[in-house]
């Protein structure tokens, strides 16, 4: 591994700027990278060296006509979870029935990265159509977690995650319906943000569930986070679910954390998120962490939430109605995977068909799910039932927010689990999301660090940081403030444990 790998987004971003190294050669490091890696890891899905070196190269040439970077991430190499359109390259969603399908548009993510100058490497691996907690439901096979390769990466964005801990990208856009960017930051020691919904446009995102999905920012560094979070953030005419407000200053929250200091921010700890079905060495390392807040002046109470313990079911009827809707746009007829179209089959069998080859087991599984909670006379006890707890929860969250100016929690129950452990067992799958869906039936910011190793398997473990709606800036600050105690203490960041020789040369 070059050493430009190794290097966070924003030490890249200044030694390009400042002409110490090309952007091209910066993004060819990480290309080789994935070259030597990417095979036993299985972090992407397309890789588009020729467009990532163009795109290197504009940024190099504006630089040495004296232009301005275009962002503070011009000529910074990222990888773009599979699920964002994009003109210039296949958008499969990690799924067989869109293998090969070019979209004819840029999301607006996309747009807004390549306006920035960001080196856009390539796409990475995913849970067909995001809907998975391990990346093991993507059609084109699964991504293995750089700690330990039999292990999962998380899901949905388990390709994202794990192109940031094979240090394949500095940088990664993930999408977070129940939590899809934090689940898989947690278990590869990384760093991954759910923004306020509606803070990040959903303009060109394939939609799972629209009233949860939200993209946001992954790194290993929260700064970094922050840094692509502001590129990527603010309203979008295009997306009617966009709030028109400026960007929080998430930039200038991570710089003040970063000092440590965290007097007078007052923390909640959700006392639901802990107990049976956790790991002892998850809850662990989350007591360590909640020390550490301490430590650094934070005031520490218990919160409880008591509707977060009806989460996840009503998660599992309002995620899979909107999935049942969103999801009947791939029929065989406009674009994507077509099956039986001999001449002598109605529209209704090629449909049926094409649904049934291109979709795997758990889009299966949601969809029919979806469409029984939604169908004549169970809309009310299901559907119906699940958004009033929503709102439930919601008003918890306001409540608690009442008192502190943060909750937290650990970010998933378990580390990594092994590859093939859940895939039978639905339920157990599930669970991997209980502590994130919470925030993505309210609306609000959440985030994932890693906050240690667990002593029982010695893979990483994550620290959920919650904040109110708009207020995303409270949970960099935080977050910022505890990393930098995290690694002052171990004497250096805790992703360079990361068993780089064992992912290169297995």
């Amino acid at each position: 591994m070059t050493e430009l790998t190794r290097w966070t987004a924003a030490a890249l971003a200044q030694a390009i700027h400042t002409r110490e190294v090309t952007a091209v050669a910066v993004t060819r490091a990480h290309l080789d990278r994935i070259a030597a890696v990417d095979g036993p890891v299985h972090a992407f899905l397309h890789v588009d060296a020729g467009g990532a070196l163009a795109a290197a190269a504009r940024v190099d040439a504006a630089l040495d006509d004296d232009e301005a970077p275009a962002s503070p991430l011009a000529g910074v190499p990222l990888a773009l979870k599979d699920v964002f359109t994009t003109a210039d390259m296949p958008t499969t969603c990690g799924s067989r029935t869109l293998r090969g399908w070019q979209p004819p548009y840029d999301a607006t993510v996309v747009g807004r990265l390549r306006e920035a100058g960001v080196v856009i490497l390539g796409k990475t691996n995913m849970d067909e159509f995001a809907m998975g907690s391990s990346t093991e439901n993507s059609g084109y096979g699964p991504t293995h977690n750089p700690w330990d390769l039999d292990r999962i990466p998380g899901g949905s964005g388990g390709g994202a995650s794990a192109s940031l801990a094979a240090f394949e990208a500095p940088l990664a856009i993930g999408t977070d319906t129940g939590g899809s960017i934090r689940q898989p930051s947690s278990v590869t020691g990384t760093v991954g943000v759910k923004p306020t919904y509606g803070g990040v446009s959903r303009y060109g995102l394939v939609a799972f569930s629209s009233s949860l999905d939200q993209g946001g920012p992954c790194a290993r560094t929260v700064l970094d986070a922050a840094l692509l979070h502001e590129i990527i953030g603010g309203h979008d005419p295009l997306d009617s679910t966009s709030i028109d407000a400026p960007v929080p200053p998430v930039a200038e929250a991570a710089r003040q954390g970063s000092s440590g200091d965290l007097h007078g921010v007052r923390v909640g700890v959700v006392t639901q998120f802990s107990g049976e079905g956790y790991q002892p060495g998850v809850l662990r390392a989350f007591e360590a962490a909640v020390e550490q807040l301490t430590a650094l002046g934070a005031e520490v109470v218990e919160v409880s939430c008591p509707s977060f313990d009806y989460a996840l079911p009503a998660y599992y009827l309002i995620a899979p109605s909107e999935c049942s809707s969103n999801l009947a746009r791939f029929d065989g007829m406009r674009y994507g995977l077509r099956e039986g179209d001999d001449g002598s089959r109605s529209a209704e069998e090629v449909m049926a068909r094409t649904r049934d080859a291109g979709f795997g087991a758990e889009v299966k599984r949601r969809i029919m799910i979806g469409t029984y909670a939604l169908s004549s006379g169970y809309y009310d006890a299901y559907y119906g039932q699940a958004q009033k707890v929503r709102t439930l929860i919601r008003r918890d969250f306001e409540a608690a927010f009442e008192r502190v100016d943060v909750l937290v929690s650990p970010t998933t129950p378990t580390t990594a689990f092994r590859i093939g452990e859940r895939v039978d067992d639905p339920l157990a799958m599930y669970l991997a999301d209980l502590c994130t869906i919470p925030a993505n039936l309210a609306g609000n910011a959440a985030l994932s660090v890693p906050c240690g190793l667990s002593e029982e398997d010695g893979m990483p473990v994550g620290l959920q940081v919650m904040s109110p709606t708009q207020a995303d800036h409270r949970g960099y600050r935080l977050a910022a403030a505890y990393e930098a105690a995290r690694d002052a203490a171990a004497g250096e960041s805790l992703i360079n444990a990361v068993p780089q020789l064992e992912v290169a040369t297995r």
